[in-house]
This record gives structure tokens, C-alpha cells and sequence, in this order.
């Protein structure tokens, strides 16, 4: 394989991975991606204009960066708003914290 169809193919399963862990698996989300698999085999049949395919795997670079940034910006919006009850939140880091000195909660803090 030449090293365009190597770097292809990682774009794409990392586009898919995003896909999958920031839009979700669910029936009605998985549009997302049939479209990025359907381009994806599209392009791969037109080898003819490598500028082409060269911009399509940007675009899906930076849609992947965009999908990963917007998640974890999420994530930072919640962990800082302190107007929203973290109960649940502080349950998950204390539950992780005993468990990685192997330990369990007490039925105090459990859910």
C-alpha cells in the first residue's frame, strides 16, 4: 500500500471512531456514518485527482479535530458550572479514585 492510502485509511477509522464515541451508535444517528464511509469508498475509486482526495482527507482531519474539541469543550463547560448539581459526577471520581488503590465506597456514597 503507498504511504496516501495508509494516511487514508488512518483518517478514516479516526473519523469513524469520533463519529461513533461523540455522535453516538444509535439507528437513527448512524447517517453520520454511512456518509463518511460512502465518501470515503467514493474517493477511493477516483484516483485520478489527488488534489481532490488530498482536501477530502483534510476536510475529514479537521471534522474529526472538530468533533473531539467540541466534546471536550462540553466536558469543560459541565465540570466548571456550578450552578449544576455534580453529586453524580463527584460519585464517578470518587468511585475511581477508591478503585484504583482497590478499594470500594461505602454504601454512604454509592448510587
Amino acid at each position: 500500500m503507498s504511504s496516501r492510502t495508509l494516511q487514508a485509511a488512518k483518517v478514516y477509522r479516526d473519523l469513524l471512531k469520533s463519529i461513533r464515541k461523540n455522535i453516538g451508535k444509535e439507528g437513527y444517528k448512524s447517517h453520520f456514518g454511512e456518509f463518511v464511509t460512502h465518501e470515503f469508498r467514493n474517493s477511493s475509486n477516483l484516483s485520478t485527482d489527488q488534489s481532490c482526495i488530498q482536501q477530502k482527507i483534510k476536510l475529514a482531519r479537521d471534522y474529526t479535530f472538530q468533533l473531539n474539541s467540541v466534546q471536550h469543550h462540553k466536558d469543560l463547560l459541565i465540570s466548571y458550572n456550578i450552578a449544576v448539581d455534580r453529586s453524580d459526577e463527584m460519585k464517578k471520581v470518587l468511585g475511581k479514585s477508591a478503585a484504583s488503590v482497590g478499594l470500594q465506597l461505602p454504601d454512604v456514597y454509592q448510587a
